[in-house]
């Protein structure tokens, strides 16, 4: 039986759905959240799943945002008699889960917070009171009556430090909260329909879990080692069940092929400090455009040899500054430091914590070795914005570029010469896309431009994983595609085809209008035309999607469209 809260504004509402015996789902829903970690727009809104377990012992499993604080606990009270709760597992501590554990603990008293070493080593900063905890890792039991023996999982860096897993055996439902989630809002509890989710099932992946690929594997190893999984009851979005063995697949196929990239760059940081985790996300995602492995290790609780490890192996190096009191981060550092290579290449950020270890003293170092600056360090001076994420990730795709030159360069050179120029003799005509969404705005050259339908007025454009403008062209975002005239095109294809500094104003000197959609007109193009992106395929190296028209105009009725012509096919 489903019931569902009275809507509030904005579009907050509690679900509870009985989803096993003795077992409920708290869903909190979301209805309208548009970012996450704001660097990560969502189209469908988001949910934070909490669970509670009676047998003769009762177990709440992970909590909810503070946004949702009275809906929360007022559905909780209506539930369970909150001093009734024997043990509250906190699958790891991001605000967004574990947001009022200590509200709660104030209602249940008697309760033990079950957790990792990492995790309540966090809660003891957030939570204000003396509170009964217990380390739990991999292998740890509890049996809280009526069949239900609830087994532990180690599962670090997914996608923080602190993650554990936790397994009733009597259900078989697994608790994975952020792994195998997704930022999908509906009153379906399951995952029925595949279609609906998988978009967001995917980019969810990429967003949050591909950097943490190798560390993935092996939770999924320990997974494989519990037995038959019924059910993932995961932290967002609907749960697993109708696509479990799907959807599990794919997790593993992803990730296997990110843990065994040629090339591969390591993200050191310390987690939970300053703005660094949303910081070092947004580059490591702009990291996975330009085709690069990403592995993240915290500075503050990873083992020296495997700071070491990764540090010796990795094409290039991104640190986030950690604070200057963290002995044991800095200590990490050093130990960085002895195996850097001056083949590889760094990148370095301020956390904006307070406290950060000076960049300049740190990047001398590097410098030093004869390791390449791939960008600038980025130097934040105010709290981060959408702007600043977005530098990130354009750096982060600046050092993946780099890193697979090489690689690519071979590639290039591995076709057939005949096949590649007959490939090449198909031509395409000229045209820049220019898109804004909120404070950010991003540019880019097309030529893969063709009419796709009539009813509606659609087409389809090729899109490189690796663009930075990717972001600004997600299913529902609007655009402009501007044309490019025959004969009077060069200013604009040379100033669009320059390369900026992360977070450099791409529209600099160049006379624009501001179209209905809110995207920049060049007033210099051809024609123009205000489109949205109705659905996207991915095809490799590229996406494929195809948007509707919704306005447009021609400012030369007697002119013609710019045609580009290669010689080739294997590149641009």
């Amino acid at each position: 039986m489903v019931a569902i809260s009275e809507k509030v504004e904005p579009r907050l509402t509690i679900q509870t759905v009985e989803i096993a015996p003795n077992t409920t789902a708290i869903r909190s829903l979301d209805w309208d959240r548009d970012r996450f970690d704001i660097e990560f727009g969502l189209q469908n809104g988001t949910t934070y799943n909490s669970y509670l377990i009676r047998g003769e012992q009762t177990v709440l499993i992970d909590t909810s945002h503070q946004k949702f604080r009275q809906l929360y606990l007022d559905t909780l009270k209506g539930l369970v008699n909150p001093k009734t709760i024997d043990y509250i597992i906190v699958s790891h501590t991001e605000p967004d889960h574990s947001g009022l554990v200590e509200d709660v603990l104030q209602l249940a008293p008697r309760a033990t917070v079950l957790a990792s070493k990492v995790a309540l080593q966090f809660l003891e900063g957030l939570v204000h009171d003396p509170f009964s905890k217990r380390i739990v890792k991999s292998g740890d039991r509890i049996d809280i009556g009526k069949g239900h023996e609830i087994e532990f999982v180690s599962a670090p860096n997914l996608h923080w430090p602190d993650t554990i897993f936790s397994f009733d055996r009597k259900t078989q439902i697994l608790y994975t909260c952020d792994a195998f989630g997704m930022h999908f809002c509906d009153s379906r509890t399951f995952d029925e329909d595949l279609e609906a989710i998988e978009a967001d099932f995917r980019f969810y992946y990429d967003c949050l879990m591909g950097p943490n690929a190798r560390s993935l594997l092996n939770a999924m190893k320990r997974m494989g080692d519990l037995g038959k999984i019924q059910i993932i009851a995961n932290g967002h979005g609907p749960l697993l069940y109708h696509h479990l063995d799907v959807l599990t697949e794919c997790y593993k196929t992803w990730s296997q092929r990110q843990a065994t990239a040629e090339t591969v760059v390591g993200l050191f940081y310390v987690s939970g400090y300053g703005h660094s985790d949303r910081l070092a996300h947004a580059i490591g995602d702009g990291l996975q455009k330009a085709g690069v492995g990403v592995e993240v290790i915290d500075l503050h609780t990873a083992e020296l040899q495997e700071i070491q490890e990764l540090a010796g192996r990795a094409s290039g190096l991104i640190i986030g500054m950690p604070p200057t009191s963290s002995i044991v981060a800095q200590a990490g550092i050093s130990s960085l430091l002895s195996v850097a290579k001056n083949k590889q290449v760094v990148g370095l950020f301020e956390s904006y914590g307070g406290d950060d270890e000076p960049i300049d003293t740190l990047r001398r170092k590097f410098i030093d070795l004869g390791i390449k600056e791939a960008f600038p360090a980025i130097r934040i001076k105010e709290v981060p914005g959408e702007s600043t994420y977005k530098s990130c990730e354009e750096a982060g795709t600046d050092l993946g570029q780099l890193v697979m030159r090489e690689r690519n360069i071979k590639q290039i050179k591995s076709l057939d010469v005949n096949m590649e120029k007959a490939l090449g003799r198909i031509s395409s005509g000229l045209y820049i896309v220019t898109a804004k969404k909120g404070d950010v705005s991003g540019a880019m050259i097309a030529s893969w431009v063709t009419q796709a339908s009539l009813q509606p007025l659609g087409f389809t454009i090729a899109v490189a994983k690796d663009r930075a403008i990717d972001s600004l062209l997600q299913i529902g975002d609007r655009f402009v595609l501007n044309v490019l005239e025959e004969g009077n095109y060069q200013d604009l294809k040379k100033h669009f085809l320059k390369r900026l500094h992360p977070g450099a104003d791409r529209f600099a000197g160049v006379k624009t209008q501001t179209a209905k959609n809110g995207s920049p007109i060049l007033t210099d193009a051809l024609a123009y035309m205000e489109c949205e992106v109705v659905t996207s395929m991915e095809c490799s190296d590229h996406w494929i999607l195809y948007c509707t028209v919704e306005d447009g105009r021609v400012s030369k009725p007697e002119a013609v469209t710019a045609v580009r012509h290669r010689k080739v096919g294997n590149y641009y």
